[in-house]
């Protein structure tokens, strides 16, 4: 080789054309906009924008206290890219809502373009994120998402919970035990039928998404996200891609299984749903939404969000009442003043129960598992004085609006009486949030409403729960367990017979 040759591919010397390439495009990004009035934000630094300013792993708490300096609409540098942030309802709401539409894409992120390709529901845009939206909800709800039908399968599946807490015979057990309930209700769906808590599949499913969760809140991963170019150099994004390879060999053998069996006129899971729809689409020469890489982008998509949310909800509930017993008591005696001790609770029983729905609304808004999902500017846009060009990453935080002082009495602490009036009635609150707001909201958020609803109550009206031997309930505490949800920390619980 040249001696010259050896000198330009030296590690020094592309390192520091990195870092020419990175400042200059950082300039050219800067000029770009300097003659538009941006909202306002922190001064960026060379290379690194403004991220020596926040938590990377709780975005959430340091986009509000930024807030509090810069206004409820401002300007945060990941690395070279410009992001606009949303704190507090108002602001999110009127994004989401008033100008729902000219927020309604989404952001490329370097680790969903390599995992979906553009694919699914939650990453796409365009027709393509319409046409499978509207498909999946059309369909979830023909498979009887808020129905009685799929009411009976939550039921069947709060026996098996249960049956599951008393094999423990009180003995210390993890919170992450409750997730198999509502990651069957979620298969059920996609599958047409539950698993086995034993059966091998679903244990392997489970640690996947489990495993994924994890590895997605990875300070590592954010990096990767932030400079997509190191990924050659980081574990985590290779580890992460190999974690959803086995997930998708898993769901591909479903998935091949359905196409061998289909029949359009008994179709039980999702999965038949879109595989039948693919089916006319190759017949009737349509264009073609519903390929297999959508398909499986989709499936995808309901196995790890599906399941996720409503499964670490739901093991906030159980840590929320193992902290405040009294609270817990209060549940149990409106439950055994509607229900009784013998017949399960149906989803109606929330408009007799108010105590326990407001107690599962102050649960997940101070859990606040999603703290926020990127949207994209789909136009140039004048918002609230600022102007946003077009295809500019903005994040709402919806953390933001569930703890927004100008809305909460008590919003850093855990207050059921933010869903009652004096008189003890559940009252809505237009900033409770946790499904997001606007046409990107949550799609399965009534199937999660009654979930929670079946299970919680059903749960505490079986068994009253404690802190491990050895903690009291102020040994508990209420931090999160990094992932990209908002996880509590991995708590042992005991489960006592309902008195």
């Amino acid at each position: 080789m040249a001696p010259w040759l050896s000198f330009l591919l030296s590690p020094t010397t592309i390192f520091s054309l990195i870092l020419l390439l990175l400042s200059a495009s950082l300039f050219w990004s800067s000029l770009r906009w300097s003659s538009q009035r941006m909202p306002p934000g922190p001064s960026p630094l060379p290379i690194i924008g403004n991220l020596h300013l926040i938590n990377i792993q709780r975005q959430d708490i340091s986009f509000m206290k930024l807030s509090k300096k810069y206004g409820p609409v401002f300007t945060f540098h990941f690395g070279l890219q410009k992001v606009v942030v949303l704190v507090g309802y108002k602001a999110v709401k009127e994004a989401l809502l008033s100008k729902g539409n000219e927020f309604i894409d989404r952001p490329p992120i370097p680790i969903f373009s390599r995992i979906q390709h553009g694919n699914g529901m939650f990453f796409s845009v365009g027709e393509l994120w319409k046409d499978t939206r509207r498909f999946t909800l059309s369909s979830i709800r023909n498979l009887g998402m808020g129905s009685s039908l799929i009411e009976g399968k939550m039921l069947e599946e709060l026996n098996f919970l249960v049956e599951k807490v008393n094999s423990f015979k009180g003995e210390p057990f993890s919170l992450k035990t409750f997730s198999a309930a509502p990651t069957n209700i979620t298969f059920i769906i996609l599958f047409g039928d539950r698993f086995d808590y034993a059966d091998p599949t679903f244990i392997t499913l489970l640690r996947l998404i489990d495993e994924v969760m994890t590895l997605l809140g990875s300070p590592y991963l954010h990096l990767f996200n932030v400079y997509p170019f190191l990924g050659c150099l980081l574990k985590t994004p290779k580890m992460l891609l190999k974690k959803i390879e086995e997930t998708c060999a898993i769901l591909q053998r479903y998935i091949q299984t359905s196409k061998e069996t289909l029949s359009g006129n008994q179709l039980q899971s999702y999965i038949d749903s879109m595989l039948f729809r693919q089916q006319l689409e190759d017949e009737n020469g349509e264009k073609n939404i519903f390929h297999s890489s959508n398909i499986m982008a989709s499936v995808l998509d309901l196995v790890m969000a599906g399941t996720e949310t409503t499964a670490t909800t739901l093991q906030w509930a159980i840590l929320l009442m193992m902290k405040y017993p009294e609270i817990q008591r209060k549940v149990q005696d409106e439950i055994r003043r509607v229900l009784g001790s013998d017949r399960l609770p149906v989803y109606e029983d929330r408009k007799r129960m108010p105590f326990a729905n407001a107690v599962i609304h102050e649960v997940q808004r101070v859990a606040s598992v999603v703290p926020h999902l990127p949207r994209c500017t789909s136009v140039d846009i004048h918002f609230r004085g600022y102007f946003i060009p077009k295809g500019t990453a903005v994040i709402p935080s919806l953390t933001s609006s569930l703890y927004d002082e100008t809305q909460w009495e008590t919003p850093s602490q855990f207050n059921p009486s933010h869903f009652l009036d004096a008189e003890g009635n559940f009252v809505k609150k237009e900033a409770f949030v946790a499904f997001s707001i606007g046409r990107r909201n949550c799609l399965g958020e009534s199937l999660a409403r009654m979930e929670l609803f079946l299970f919680v109550v059903g749960l505490l009206q079986r068994f009253t729960f404690r802190p491990p031997p050895g903690m009291s309930e102020a040994d508990l505490e209420l931090m999160i367990d990094p992932a990209f949800t908002r996880r509590p920390q991995p708590y042992l619980t005991r489960a006592a017979p309902t008195i």
